[in-house]
C-alpha cells in the first residue's frame, strides 16, 4: 500500500517537473493539464525504456535488474534513457502547442456572460434577417431575394432597404440617417431613400418619464420646475420632449432619453461593427470603403448623441462662434441664435433648454409667403454667410443643418436647434478647403484638384488625370448651367465616390453642411443661387483667414522655432568638430538605436546561433553513434555511443525549441 502511495507521489512530482522543465526548454507557456498528462506518460514509459536500454547495452542484468558492470555507467545510461523519453514528451508538447495553443483560463462568469451576449446577438441577427426577407431586402445579405421579381429597379431595391431599416429599430434608423448625408459613400437612389427615414415611436406614459427625470436630477421635479406639461411635444425612438416652466417663469423644453434606448443602441452597435469587420475582411467593396472604420465613425457619432452633456458642450461651441462673428462685423438685418441650456436641470440622459418660439423652415411656408422678398433674401444671405464663416474661419459648425433644425422665429430672426452632432475642422484643413473653393470660384480645375488631393486619402492606384478631368467638368457645369444647376459639393462628392477616394469624416461633414445649407436657402428663396453667392464670398473669408495679424502671428511662431534651433547649432557644430579632431566621431544607425530594436536583433542573432549549434550537435551525435568506437564501457556500449546519445539529446531539445517558436509565430501571424 505504502509503495503504491509513494509511486503515485513520485508520478505526480515527475509530471509537475516535466511541465516546469518543458516551459523552460520551449521558452513559452505550456498548458498544465497537457503537461501533467505528458509527464505521467513520461513517468510510465521512462522506467521500462531505461531498463530495456540497460539490458541491450549490458549495463543492467536481464533477470534481477542489477548493474552488471560499473554502477556509475549504469546510472548514466538510465538517466540518459529517461531523458530521451522526456525529450520525446517535449516534442509532443511542442506539437500540441502548435495545433492547440495554450490559452489563459477564462473566468466562468465571463464565459456565461459571453454565452448570453452571443445568444442575444444571434437572436438579433435572425430578427434582422427575417425583417429583411419580409420586406424583400434579402439581396443585401445573399445577393438575391425571395421577392426579386418585384425588385427590378434600383428604386424598388432602395425602397425595400428603407422598409427594412424602419422596421429594425432606432439604431438602424439613426445609422441610415447619417448615411443619407454621406454622398461620397452612398449612390442614388439609395441616398434619397435614406433621407426619408424618420425616427418615431409611441409616447411613454408620464409616470415613466417623471421617474426618469427625477432619477437623472436626483431630486423631485418640483424643486426645479414650476410646471411640466404631461403631454409630450414630440416623441422619437430615442427621446421624448416635454414643454415646461422653470421656477423663475422661463419657458423651456425637456428632452428625456428613453430608459431602454442606450441598451438597445449599444447591442445593435456591437452587431453593426461585427458585420462591418466581416464585410471588410471578406469583400472587395468593404475593403475599398474601409467598412469597419466608416462603421466605427458612424456608431461613435450615434453613441455621442446619446450623451446629452456632449450636446450641451456642442451648443456652447456654436454659441461661441456666433458671438465671435457678431463681434467682428455682425450680419446686418439678421440675428441667428441658439437656445440657452440649463446645466443644473440637465444630465447625461436629459437636457433642458430654452423653448425656441417659431416654426422650422420645413413647416414655415405660410409665414414665408407673408414676408417681403427683400426680407427673405436678407435671411438667406445672413444664414449663408454665417455658416460659411463658421466652417472656413472658425472650424466649428452645425453638422445636421437641414430645414427642420432652422427655426423661423416670431420676430423674423433665425434660430438653430439640435446640436447632437457638430463638425470640427482644424486650421490647416480649413485653409485647404478655402483654397478649393477659391479655385472653384475661378473655375481652376488644376488648383481645385491639387487642393482636394491635399484633403482626401488617395489610393495608390488612383487615376489622378481622370480625377482632375471629372472635377473640371463639375466646375464648368456649375459655373455655366442656369441657376447653378445643383450643389457643387454634391457633384464633387459624386466624383470622389466614383473614384473610390476616401474623404475624411470632418471634411465629409463640411461638404454635407454646404449641401444641406443650400436646401435651407432654397426654402427661404426658391431661386437662391448659393453657388454664385458663396463662391463670391470665399475670397473675402480667405483674406480673413490670412489676415495680416494671423500671418504675423504664424511667422512669429515659426521664427521662434527657427531661433530655438539656431541657438543649438554652435554647440552641435563645436561637438562635431571636437569629435572629428579626436577621431571619436561615430554614426548611429537609427533603426538599432532604441533598446527594443537592439533586443530584437539580439534575439534574432541568438536564435540563429542556437539553431546552428543544435543542428551541429545532432550531426556530431549521429557521427559518434555511427562510428561506435572508443573505450568499451559495457559489453555492448562504447564511450562514443554514450557521448552521441547525450549530445544528441541537447541538440534535439534545441531544435524542438526553434521549431516550436517558428511555428507559433507563423500561426499567430495569420
Amino acid at each position: 500500500m505504502l509503495a503504491n502511495v509513494v509511486l503515485v507521489i513520485v508520478g505526480v512530482v515527475s509530471a509537475v517537473l516535466v511541465g516546469l522543465v518543458s516551459r523552460r526548454v520551449l521558452g513559452g507557456p505550456v498548458g498544465w493539464p497537457r503537461s501533467i498528462i505528458v509527464g505521467l506518460l513520461v513517468f510510465v514509459c521512462g522506467s521500462p525504456f531505461a531498463l530495456w536500454v540497460g539490458e541491450q547495452t549490458g549495463t543492467v542484468s536481464n533477470t534481477d535488474h542489477t548493474f552488471e558492470s560499473s554502477s556509475l555507467i549504469g546510472i548514466v545510461v538510465i538517466v540518459v534513457s529517461v531523458a530521451w523519453i522526456f525529450a520525446l514528451g517535449v516534442a509532443v508538447l511542442a506539437g500540441l502547442e502548435v495545433l492547440l495553443p495554450t490559452r489563459p483560463l477564462v473566468n466562468p462568469i465571463d464565459v456565461v456572460r459571453g454565452a448570453l451576449a452571443q445568444r442575444r446577438r444571434t437572436q438579433r441577427y435572425l430578427q434582422i434577417l427575417e425583417i429583411a426577407s419580409r420586406h424583400g431586402a434579402g439581396f443585401v445579405f445573399s445577393g438575391r431575394s425571395r421577392r426579386s421579381s418585384e425588385l427590378s429597379t434600383a428604386q424598388q431595391r432602395a425602397n425595400a432597404v428603407i422598409a427594412t431599416i424602419n422596421a429594425s429599430g432606432v439604431t438602424f434608423v439613426k445609422i441610415g440617417q447619417v448615411l443619407s448625408t454621406r454622398r461620397d459613400l452612398v449612390p442614388e437612389p439609395y441616398l434619397s431613400a435614406l433621407a426619408s427615414l424618420q425616427s418615431s415611436a409611441t409616447t411613454l406614459p408620464w409616470p415613466a418619464i417623471r421617474a426618469a427625470v427625477e432619477a437623472e436630477l436626483g431630486r423631485p421635479i418640483a424643486e426645479l420646475f414650476l410646471h411640466v406639461d404631461e403631454e409630450p411635444l414630440a416623441a422619437a425612438s430615442v427621446a421624448q420632449v416635454h414643454t415646461a416652466t422653470l421656477l423663475d417663469g422661463t419657458s423651456v423644453v425637456i428632452k428625456v432619453q428613453r430608459p431602454t434606448a442606450r441598451h438597445q443602441v449599444e447591442a445593435d452597435v456591437d452587431i453593426i461593427l461585427r458585420l462591418a469587420r466581416r464585410a471588410e475582411e471578406q469583400t472587395s467593396q468593404g475593403r475599398e470603403l474601409r467598412a469597419e472604420s466608416v462603421a466605427r465613425g458612424f456608431t461613435t457619432t450615434l453613441l455621442d448623441e446619446l450623451d446629452y452633456t456632449i450636446e450641451y458642450n456642442n451648443t456652447e461651441m456654436i454659441r461661441s462662434t456666433l458671438m465671435r462673428i457678431a463681434e467682428h462685423h455682425g450680419t446686418p438685418g439678421v440675428t441667428i441664435t441658439v437656445p440657452t441650456v440649463y446645466p443644473e436641470a440637465s444630465s447625461g440622459r436629459m437636457i433642458t433648454m430654452d423653448l425656441v418660439d417659431g416654426v422650422p423652415l420645413s413647416r414655415a411656408s405660410d409665414r414665408l409667403a407673408l414676408m417681403t422678398p427683400e426680407l427673405r433674401h436678407t435671411l438667406a444671405v445672413g444664414l449663408m454667410n454665417t455658416v460659411l464663416e463658421q466652417i472656413l474661419v472658425y472650424g466649428v459648425f452645425h453638422a445636421d443643418l437641414h430645414p427642420g433644425n432652422v427655426i423661423l422665429r416670431e420676430n423674423d430672426t433665425l434660430g438653430l436647434i439640435d446640436f447632437g452632432a457638430i463638425g470640427i475642422i482644424e486650421r490647416s484643413q480649413r485653409e485647404r478647403l478655402a483654397t478649393l473653393l477659391l479655385a472653384a470660384s475661378n473655375e481652376d480645375d488644376i488648383a481645385a484638384t491639387d487642393a482636394l488631393l491635399l484633403i482626401v486619402d488617395v489610393p495608390p492606384d488612383a487615376d489622378i488625370d481622370s480625377f482632375r478631368h471629372d472635377i473640371g467638368i463639375v466646375l464648368t457645369i456649375v459655373r455655366h448651367r442656369a441657376g447653378g444647376g445643383g450643389s457643387i459639393f454634391t457633384l464633387m462628392l459624386d466624383v470622389i465616390r466614383q473614384h473610390h477616394i476616401a474623404l475624411p469624416a470632418t471634411l465629409a461633414s463640411a461638404f454635407r453642411s454646404f449641401a444641406t445649407l443650400e436646401g435651407c436657402l432654397r426654402v427661404l428663396v426658391p431661386d437662391f443661387d448659393m453657388m454664385g453667392s458663396a463662391l463670391d464670398r470665399v475670397p473675402t473669408l480667405l483674406l480673413r483667414m490670412l489676415s495680416v495679424k494671423r500671418i504675423a502671428a504664424t511667422a512669429q511662431a515659426q521664427a521662434s522655432n527657427t531661433a530655438a534651433y539656431a541657438r543649438t547649432l554652435p554647440r552641435r557644430l563645436n561637438s562635431l568638430v571636437s569629435q572629428l579632431e579626436s577621431g571619436t566621431l561615430g554614426v548611429k544607425v537609427r533603426h538599432f538605436s532604441a533598446p527594443d530594436d537592439r533586443l530584437f536583433v539580439n534575439a534574432i542573432v541568438g536564435e540563429i546561433v542556437g539553431t546552428f549549434v543544435s543542428v551541429a550537435a545532432i550531426v556530431v551525435s549521429i557521427v559518434l553513434v555511427v562510428v561506435g568506437s572508443g573505450p568499451l564501457l559495457a559489453p555492448n556500449l562504447h564511450l562514443f555511443d554514450l557521448l552521441g546519445a547525450v549530445i544528441g539529446l541537447f541538440g534535439f531539445l534545441g531544435v524542438m525549441r526553434v521549431v516550436r517558436n517558428a511555428l507559433v509565430r507563423r500561426v499567430g501571424g495569420r
